[in-house]
């Protein structure tokens, strides 16, 4: 009989045991931006919600559309697309159109970026903007003394193989810009003809020189910087923050030319099965405080008005906050470009030109 007891309590402890293995903590995906998922603000979502926050980073937006169309889908719950496809990845119906009654904090978010179509399909939104900022020309300080004033310094012979460009249609914008393109209507640089984009292909073909290498992560550009393998590069503010940090001689600007900028935006993915926790996830993160801890890691400018009341009024001014329209006037946001093929097809040409 005593036996007996000792056999039925330890099946009753496997099956508490077996019970609370199935119990699984709950994982969201994302497939985001670098920067991104850092621990200093995922970690408190992760305790606040009980769960853990698994990140990919995609070194384009075109690799972002490529796995979304590829059937990878399912495997991410939260994307972070730019500008220039947050459109088409909405029109497809690869993200889920959103209850914003689900995400209090939207009303709150710079009225100047949510009214913007970008992620408006006919009546429905499909994405909450996130973070925004510029792709400023990056450089060293002790081979420039003084800013450089123009793009066109990438084109110095000088400067032969000491230049990086981003692998990426963004370096097809910039050099739209260096030939005039974008004058007198900025949203030229995404609709360009084929006679222009010929042009851009050989302007670029003349820059193959001074390219030491094509960056495809912050981490790479940071490090080609880092080991004085380059002295200037299109980069972004997030590159800035990260050589600072290690206390190299990094200078940033926006060339006369101006210079293209960006919106990121979140979305739930279509195929997502933590729809809800990704709904929590989206709130947590245009959360004035969580906004500002995003801006300490990568130096963009943060979707929420709100977060400039946490910040010293040095990095207000350091991210234009207190005069965010203006400085929005030398920036041209990426836009949906219909011919997006045609523009993948000429960068892959300068790229394979040996």
């Amino acid at each position: 009989m005593k036996a007996r007891r000792w056999m039925l309590l330890a099946l009753f402890m496997f099956l508490i045991s077996a019970s609370s293995c199935s119990k699984k903590t709950p994982t969201l995906n994302l497939l985001v931006w670098e920067g991104y998922a850092d621990p200093s603000f995922v970690q408190t979502f992760e305790e606040q919600h009980h769960c853990k926050v698994s990140a990919s980073y995609m070194g384009s937006s075109d690799e972002l559309v490529a796995k979304l169309r590829g059937g990878s889908a399912g495997n991410y719950d939260v994307i972070s697309p730019s500008s220039d496809v947050a459109t088409s990845i909405a029109a497809a119906g690869l993200a889920l159109p959103l209850d914003l009654s689900k995400i209090p904090t939207y009303g709150k978010l710079s009225p100047q970026l949510t009214s913007l179509p970008l992620v408006h399909v006919k009546n429905d939104v499909y994405g909450v903007p996130f973070m925004w900022g510029p792709d400023p020309m990056l450089y060293d300080t002790t081979v420039f003394k003084q800013a450089p004033d123009s793009w066109n310094v990438l084109w110095d012979p000088k400067y032969r193989g000491k230049i990086s460009v981003w692998d990426d249609l963004s370096t097809i914008y910039m050099a739209a810009q260096v030939l005039g393109f974008d004058k007198p209507d900025p949203s030229q640089l995404y609709n360009l003809s084929d006679e222009q984009l010929d042009a851009v292909k050989k302007k670029l073909l003349e820059l193959k020189p001074n390219i030491r290498k094509m960056w495809s992560t912050g981490g790479e550009l940071t490090n080609l910087f880092q080991n004085h393998e380059i002295v200037a590069s299109m980069g972004w503010p997030l590159m800035t923050n990260q050589l600072r940090k290690i206390n190299f001689p990094i200078g940033e600007t926006i060339p006369k030319e101006n210079t293209t900028g960006w919106i990121d935006h979140l979305m739930i993915t279509a195929a997502s099965d933590n729809k809800e926790l990704a709904y929590q996830f989206l709130e947590y993160m245009i959360d004035a405080q969580t906004q500002k801890k995003v801006t300490d890691v990568t130096g963009y400018t943060p979707a929420n008005p709100q977060a400039a009341q946490l910040m010293t009024t040095e990095q207000v001014k350091s991210l234009h906050l207190d005069d965010v329209d203006n400085y929005q006037k030398r920036l041209y946001f990426w836009q949906n470009v219909p011919r997006r093929a045609k523009y993948n097809e000429i960068w892959n040409e300068v790229k394979a030109a040996q």
